[in-house]
């Protein structure tokens, strides 16, 4: 039977198309991709496609009208594809497993498509579904025009699907919160097991090495040992000055004794993304410098969670991090006082950017980076300060609403620079968990793995949080 959630939010979609003037809504789901000669990478449905259906074979697409009428079309049965691709669902069986009212096969899609969008005044679809979907729509409307002799009309407007999809998209239902933390939780004892057995290794070996890609084949391991389907997102394991590096995908470098590693990694489990970073000594034992640093961000990070709470704006997480870390570098001597000023003077002329050049979250949900729009869609623009602290006229940030989730993730990153103190060379810290905003503050769902420095080298030591 067809879960009611899907039916409900294609219910209101349907209520977002009528208020806004009607017509029909297309949406396909993602397409395969070859890896080479012989093989597909494995496969993913399209978020937005499987949010609305619930539906993740391939080659399939979505027709709902205004109405609240809908159609899926996909693969028709054929047992001897299904031999070596595994089942399908099929057109027959569609209408009652997805509670869809119609489908057809997806081999006469241009007829499905041509009966259902003549004479409707709009048709609806993601404009950033890329050019091939929106040549097929052009494709459609050109042949419908070519009928109006007949009485057929085209439709008149084409309208984008997506800011509708992700205005729903935005706000978590309970069901997708308590998958969201289930993930979170497999995410948190990935990374647990990635410092305990990074702890043991050196312990093992005091003078060896560990390579980045082992580390992540503990995090591999934890994530389908625990059910889920595969990682959110490349793994970063970013071993000593690696770690300066934002994106570094994890490699075959050394990681040794004294230094930092930095872990971005979480899974991906029914459909829904964890985002978990920890920064963690590969011995088990933070360096007095690598703890001040570290002790600095952390701090940034409870400073960006108190400013998450319904009423605040998207924003003020990342205002409150910037404070708390420009002030750090100044005490720390990252940034000298007589060059830079105070930590206003130091936020104004954005010094803090020379360690920390990115935002402080995201949206998180379907998608790692998930959809929903970051600034006020009801606000008028004024002058505002833009992504790099610099003034802009632009909408202000988007106010914060329970059952949205957001990432929380400042960071230090010290290359060797003229000035700055050697003993922070190649140090990289970043610390980012997954905060629900709740209806009194926010719940940081991914709290299941150490963050405090002592409990980090509780674990490591001992595999005890006490």
């Amino acid at each position: 039977m067809a879960s009611s959630v899907y039916i409900e939010r294609r219910a209101r979609l349907a209520q977002a198309l009528r208020v806004a003037g009607g017509g029909v809504a297309v949406i396909a789901t993602a397409p395969e991709r070859s890896r080479n000669s012989d093989n597909d990478h494995p496969y993913r449905h399209d978020s937005s496609f499987h949010y609305l259906t619930g539906f993740d074979e391939p080659q399939a697409w979505l027709v709902l009208h205004a109405s609240g009428e809908a159609a899926i079309g996909c693969r028709a049965k054929n047992p001897e594809r299904e031999i070596w691709d595994g089942l399908r669902l099929g057109p027959d069986a569609a209408p009652a497993t997805l509670g869809v009212d119609t489908s057809f096969d997806v081999e006469a899609l241009d007829a499905a498509l041509l009966e259902r969008l003549a004479n409707q005044g709009a048709v609806w679809f993601p404009f950033n579904a890329g050019p091939e979907f929106a040549h097929r729509i052009d494709g459609w409307l050109t042949t419908l025009r070519g009928r109006a002799r007949s009485g057929t009309e085209a439709p008149a407007m084409q309208r984008d699907l997506a800011p509708l999809i992700d205005e729903m998209r935005v706000r978590k239902e309970p069901g997708e919160l308590a998958t969201m933390r289930r993930a979170a939780q497999i995410s948190a004892d990935a990374h647990a097991r990635a410092m305990r057995y990074s702890a043991a290794r050196f312990r093992a070996a005091p003078g060896g090495t560990v390579r980045e890609y082992e580390i992540e084949a503990e995090l591999l391991h934890e994530f389908r040992r625990r059910g889920a389907q595969s990682p959110a997102y490349p793994s970063i394991v970013a071993a000593g000055a690696n770690a300066c590096v934002l994106h570094y995908a994890a490699s075959d470098a050394e990681l040794r004794a004294g230094e930092l590693c930095l872990i971005d990694a979480g899974c991906e489990l029914d459909g829904y993304a964890s985002d978990i970073t920890r920064t963690f000594p590969a011995d088990g034992r933070f360096t007095p410098a690598q703890r001040e640093l570290y002790e600095i961000v952390l701090a940034a990070q409870q400073a960006a969670a108190d400013a998450t709470r319904p009423g605040a704006r998207h924003r003020d997480a990342h205002h409150a991090a910037v404070r708390v870390l420009t002030q750090g570098m100044l005490d720390s001597g990252l940034l000298d006082r007589d060059v830079v000023g105070d930590a206003d003077a130091a936020i104004a002329s954005t010094a803090y950017r020379q360690f920390y050049m990115h935002g402080t979250g995201h949206w998180l949900g379907r998608d790692v980076h998930d959809v929903g729009e970051y600034l006020s869609l009801a606000e008028a623009p004024s002058e505002q300060v833009d992504a790099t602290g610099r003034p802009a006229v632009m909408k202000p940030s988007r106010v914060l609403e329970p059952g949205m989730v957001v990432t929380l993730e400042p960071g230090l990153y010290v290359r060797p620079a003229l000035g700055v103190p050697e003993r922070f060379w190649n140090i990289g810290i970043r610390i980012e968990d997954d905060a629900v905003v709740t209806d009194t503050g926010c719940e940081l769902i991914s709290r299941g793995v150490p963050v405090a420095a002592r409990e980090i080298e509780a674990l490591m030591r001992d595999g005890d949080r006490s």
